[in-house]
Protein backbone atom coordinates (compact mmCIF):
# COMPACT_ATOMS: atom_id res chain seq x y z
CA UNK A 1 0.00 0.00 0.00
CA UNK A 2 1.22 3.47 -0.92
CA UNK A 3 2.22 5.68 2.03
CA UNK A 4 1.75 9.43 2.00
CA UNK A 5 3.24 11.90 4.46
CA UNK A 6 1.00 14.71 5.67
CA UNK A 7 3.04 17.83 6.40
CA UNK A 8 0.72 20.42 7.95
CA UNK A 9 1.91 23.99 8.28
CA UNK A 10 1.12 27.64 8.16
CA UNK A 11 4.06 27.89 5.70
CA UNK A 12 4.36 31.62 6.33
CA UNK A 13 6.56 31.33 4.26
CA UNK A 14 7.57 27.82 3.25
CA UNK A 15 11.38 27.61 3.36
CA UNK A 16 14.30 25.33 2.52
CA UNK A 17 14.11 23.70 5.95
CA UNK A 18 10.60 22.42 5.24
CA UNK A 19 11.77 21.01 1.91
CA UNK A 20 14.86 19.43 3.47
CA UNK A 21 12.73 17.68 6.11
CA UNK A 22 10.27 16.45 3.48
CA UNK A 23 13.13 15.11 1.35
CA UNK A 24 14.59 13.33 4.38
CA UNK A 25 11.30 11.47 4.91
CA UNK A 26 11.13 10.51 1.22
CA UNK A 27 14.74 9.24 1.28
CA UNK A 28 14.86 7.53 4.68
CA UNK A 29 11.37 6.14 5.37
CA UNK A 30 8.61 4.22 3.63
CA UNK A 31 6.86 7.46 2.58
CA UNK A 32 6.57 7.79 -1.19
CA UNK A 33 4.99 11.25 -1.45
CA UNK A 34 4.25 14.24 0.75
CA UNK A 35 1.24 16.54 0.85
CA UNK A 36 2.10 20.03 2.09
CA UNK A 37 -1.19 20.95 3.77
CA UNK A 38 -1.52 24.72 4.08
CA UNK A 39 -3.41 25.54 7.28
CA UNK A 40 -5.72 28.57 7.07
CA UNK A 41 -5.04 29.74 10.61
CA UNK A 42 -3.40 27.91 13.45
CA UNK A 43 -5.36 28.82 16.61
CA UNK A 44 -2.03 29.24 18.44
CA UNK A 45 -0.64 31.84 16.02
CA UNK A 46 -1.38 35.56 15.78
CA UNK A 47 -3.53 36.29 12.75
CA UNK A 48 -1.88 39.68 12.17
CA UNK A 49 1.46 38.14 11.08
CA UNK A 50 -0.02 35.54 8.74
CA UNK A 51 -0.31 36.55 5.09
CA UNK A 52 -3.35 35.66 3.02
CA UNK A 53 -4.19 31.96 2.54
CA UNK A 54 -3.90 32.33 -1.24
CA UNK A 55 -0.39 33.82 -1.00
CA UNK A 56 0.83 31.04 1.30
CA UNK A 57 -0.64 28.40 -1.01
CA UNK A 58 1.03 30.06 -4.05
CA UNK A 59 4.38 29.98 -2.24
CA UNK A 60 3.96 26.25 -1.47
CA UNK A 61 3.00 25.65 -5.11
CA UNK A 62 6.11 27.56 -6.21
CA UNK A 63 8.37 25.66 -3.78
CA UNK A 64 7.07 22.24 -4.79
CA UNK A 65 6.76 22.78 -8.54
CA UNK A 66 9.20 20.54 -10.33
CA UNK A 67 9.80 18.52 -7.15
CA UNK A 68 8.98 14.87 -7.60
CA UNK A 69 6.64 13.48 -4.91
CA UNK A 70 5.82 16.87 -3.30
CA UNK A 71 2.23 18.12 -3.61
CA UNK A 72 0.62 21.32 -2.31
CA UNK A 73 -2.79 20.91 -0.69
CA UNK A 74 -5.53 23.44 0.05
CA UNK A 75 -7.87 20.83 1.55
CA UNK A 76 -8.14 22.73 4.84
CA UNK A 77 -9.50 25.78 2.98
CA UNK A 78 -12.50 23.63 2.04
CA UNK A 79 -13.24 22.26 5.53
CA UNK A 80 -15.32 24.30 7.94
CA UNK A 81 -13.40 25.95 10.79
CA UNK A 82 -11.98 25.24 13.26
CA UNK A 83 -9.29 23.28 11.44
CA UNK A 84 -8.79 20.31 13.69
CA UNK A 85 -6.20 17.86 12.38
CA UNK A 86 -8.55 14.90 12.88
CA UNK A 87 -11.17 16.48 10.59
CA UNK A 88 -8.61 16.94 7.84
CA UNK A 89 -7.20 13.43 8.22
CA UNK A 90 -10.68 11.85 8.02
CA UNK A 91 -11.50 13.93 4.91
CA UNK A 92 -8.23 12.91 3.21
CA UNK A 93 -8.84 9.24 4.06
CA UNK A 94 -12.40 9.46 2.75
CA UNK A 95 -11.11 10.84 -0.58
CA UNK A 96 -8.21 8.32 -0.81
CA UNK A 97 -9.14 5.20 1.18
CA UNK A 98 -6.47 2.94 -0.35
CA UNK A 99 -3.53 4.95 0.96
CA UNK A 100 -1.69 4.69 4.27
CA UNK A 101 -0.79 7.99 5.95
CA UNK A 102 1.84 9.34 8.31
CA UNK A 103 1.60 12.72 10.00
CA UNK A 104 4.95 14.54 10.06
CA UNK A 105 5.37 16.38 13.35
CA UNK A 106 8.07 18.27 15.24
CA UNK A 107 9.04 16.93 18.67
CA UNK A 108 7.85 20.17 20.26
CA UNK A 109 4.29 19.43 19.06
CA UNK A 110 4.52 15.90 20.43
CA UNK A 111 4.88 17.36 23.93
CA UNK A 112 1.27 18.62 23.79
CA UNK A 113 -0.17 16.06 21.37
CA UNK A 114 -2.25 14.39 24.09
CA UNK A 115 -4.18 17.69 24.33
CA UNK A 116 -5.12 17.75 20.64
CA UNK A 117 -8.74 17.15 19.73
CA UNK A 118 -9.34 13.38 19.45
CA UNK A 119 -5.62 12.59 19.53
CA UNK A 120 -6.37 8.89 20.04
CA UNK A 121 -8.42 8.88 16.85
CA UNK A 122 -5.55 10.58 15.02
CA UNK A 123 -3.25 7.75 16.14
CA UNK A 124 -5.76 5.13 14.97
CA UNK A 125 -5.87 6.70 11.51
CA UNK A 126 -2.22 7.70 10.94
CA UNK A 127 1.23 7.05 12.31
CA UNK A 128 3.23 9.97 13.70
CA UNK A 129 6.66 10.46 12.15
CA UNK A 130 8.44 12.84 14.51
CA UNK A 131 11.44 15.04 13.67
CA UNK A 132 13.70 17.00 16.06
CA UNK A 133 13.21 20.68 16.92
CA UNK A 134 15.64 22.97 18.73
CA UNK A 135 13.00 23.76 21.39
CA UNK A 136 13.16 21.73 24.62
CA UNK A 137 10.26 19.34 25.10
CA UNK A 138 9.07 16.42 27.12
CA UNK A 139 6.93 13.57 25.81
CA UNK A 140 3.73 12.92 27.82
CA UNK A 141 3.85 9.56 29.61
CA UNK A 142 0.74 8.41 27.75
CA UNK A 143 2.67 8.70 24.45
CA UNK A 144 6.00 7.18 25.49
CA UNK A 145 6.75 4.00 23.52
CA UNK A 146 3.45 4.27 21.62
CA UNK A 147 3.61 1.82 18.67
CA UNK A 148 2.13 4.40 16.25
CA UNK A 149 4.77 7.04 17.03
CA UNK A 150 8.18 6.82 15.37
CA UNK A 151 10.97 9.27 16.13
CA UNK A 152 13.54 9.97 13.41
CA UNK A 153 16.93 11.67 13.49
CA UNK A 154 16.01 14.01 10.67
CA UNK A 155 18.07 17.16 10.09
CA UNK A 156 17.69 19.83 12.76
CA UNK A 157 16.56 23.03 11.07
CA UNK A 158 18.19 26.04 12.73
CA UNK A 159 15.93 28.76 11.33
CA UNK A 160 12.20 29.41 11.19
CA UNK A 161 9.56 31.21 9.15
CA UNK A 162 9.40 33.80 11.96
CA UNK A 163 13.13 34.50 11.60
CA UNK A 164 12.76 34.80 7.81
CA UNK A 165 9.87 37.28 8.16
CA UNK A 166 11.89 39.36 10.63
CA UNK A 167 14.91 39.39 8.33
CA UNK A 168 12.79 40.49 5.37
CA UNK A 169 11.27 43.27 7.46
CA UNK A 170 14.78 44.49 8.32
CA UNK A 171 15.98 44.17 4.69
CA UNK A 172 18.42 41.41 5.63
CA UNK A 173 19.47 38.64 3.24
CA UNK A 174 17.26 35.51 3.13
CA UNK A 175 18.29 34.06 -0.23
CA UNK A 176 19.97 30.97 1.26
CA UNK A 177 16.85 30.15 3.35
CA UNK A 178 14.19 30.18 0.63
CA UNK A 179 13.64 28.53 -2.74
CA UNK A 180 14.28 31.11 -5.49
CA UNK A 181 10.68 30.96 -6.72
CA UNK A 182 9.37 31.68 -3.22
CA UNK A 183 11.74 34.62 -2.77
CA UNK A 184 10.66 35.99 -6.17
CA UNK A 185 7.00 35.70 -5.15
CA UNK A 186 7.64 37.47 -1.82
CA UNK A 187 9.43 40.32 -3.61
CA UNK A 188 6.78 40.59 -6.32
CA UNK A 189 3.93 40.74 -3.77
CA UNK A 190 5.94 42.81 -1.24
CA UNK A 191 5.12 40.33 1.52
CA UNK A 192 6.46 40.70 5.09
CA UNK A 193 8.02 44.13 4.46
Amino acid sequence: MKKTGLFFGTFNPIHNGHLELAQYFINHTDIGEIFFIVTPLNPFKKKSVIVDNKDRLRMVEAATSGEKNFYPSDIEFKISAPNYTIKTILKIKEENPNVSYSLLMGKDNLSSFDQWKEYESILKNVELYVYPRKIKYSVPVVLENHPRIKIFEAPLINFSSTEIRNRIKKNKEVKELLPNKVLDYIKQKKLYS
